[in-house]
């Protein structure tokens, strides 16, 4: 799935939780256009006609190009008798019935990229509570959009590096094989916090590319780890703690223990060191 389609999707489980955590009849939202200083609205919930569908609204104008401007949440009482807004979208807004709204840009990286609007059919205040609602909703996108940006970065700069690496034993030497490592305990890491399956479903990928040299041979049958031993393991390769591997992971300390001991009992180690060693010879870790 695109970036733009994955955000897309973000947006629209927002206006969903919105609209439950504030009451609002209405709410709607979209993206800015990549490239360009106007958003488009492309998701609803709540509205009951088509004046807002596929609406472009420019950096600047009406409530939503303000809050765009502005990188700020920005709201009016009445919308068609507001000074403190342009009226480009009156025609649109007025349709669709909307009196009092909030706009709240959801920015991510100092860039806004989307925009949650939540609205009512009566001119009345939004009130605090409303308004922290609808921001919270907004930082909850802004989140899965961080996550999913670092895990695309990640994926371009491990491909390349797995490529480069090439299969073939560990030797532990060069800067390549440290990179990889690196990619492979931060690509593992944010496995979990990845809502959109087939993203997830590519760094998975990837994490195999990055530990596909062939094992070393072994008497016995090839070692098989839980993915969560393997997010532990791979963290503990890193020089992590267990603390320091609970807070990536959003596990308590005493679960990654748990996994840890699990993770050396299933690859006959003795120590933390040992296991790691082991996974490496196994083609678990690169």
């Amino acid at each position: 799935m695109a970036a733009d389609a994955a955000g897309t999707v973000e947006i629209r489980g927002a206006l969903a939780r919105l609209r439950r955590t504030t009451g609002l009849p209405v709410a709607f939202g979209g993206l800015v256009e990549p490239g360009r200083q106007r958003m488009r609205i492309s998701e609803f919930s709540g509205a009951a006609g088509l004046a807002l569908r596929g609406l472009a609204v420019t950096s600047g104008n009406g409530l939503g190009g303000k809050a765009v401007a502005l990188a700020r949440p920005c709201a009016v009482t009445d919308y068609s008798l507001s000074r403190q807004i342009s009226h480009e979208y009156d025609a649109a807004v007025a349709e669709e019935g909307l009196r009092s709204v909030l706009a709240i840009p959801v920015v991510v990286r100092r860039r806004v990229r989307g925009v949650l609007y939540g609205a009512l059919r009566t001119a009345q205040p939004l009130g605090d509570r409303t308004l922290t609602a609808a921001v919270q909703a907004a930082r909850d996108v802004e989140q899965a959009l961080v996550v999913g940006d670092e895990a695309r970065d990640l994926l371009t700069a491990a491909r390349p590096g797995a490529a480069s690496a090439g299969p073939g034993p560990d030797t532990g030497a060069g800067p390549g094989r440290e990179q990889v490592r690196e990619a492979h305990t931060a690509l593992r890491a944010l496995v979990p916090r990845i809502a959109d399956p087939a993203l997830r479903a590519e760094l998975l990928e990837v994490c195999g590319l990055l530990t596909s040299r062939p094992p070393e041979r072994s008497a016995g049958q090839p070692v098989v780890l839980a993915p969560r031993e393997l997010d532990v393991l791979a963290w503990v390769a890193a020089g992590a703690t267990n603390a320091a591997a609970a807070e990536r992971l959003g596990l308590r300390p005493e679960t990654v223990k748990g996994y840890l001991r699990s993770a050396m009992r299933r690859l006959g180690a003795r120590t933390r060191g040992e296991a790691v060693v082991a996974a490496r010879r196994a083609g678990l870790l690169p």
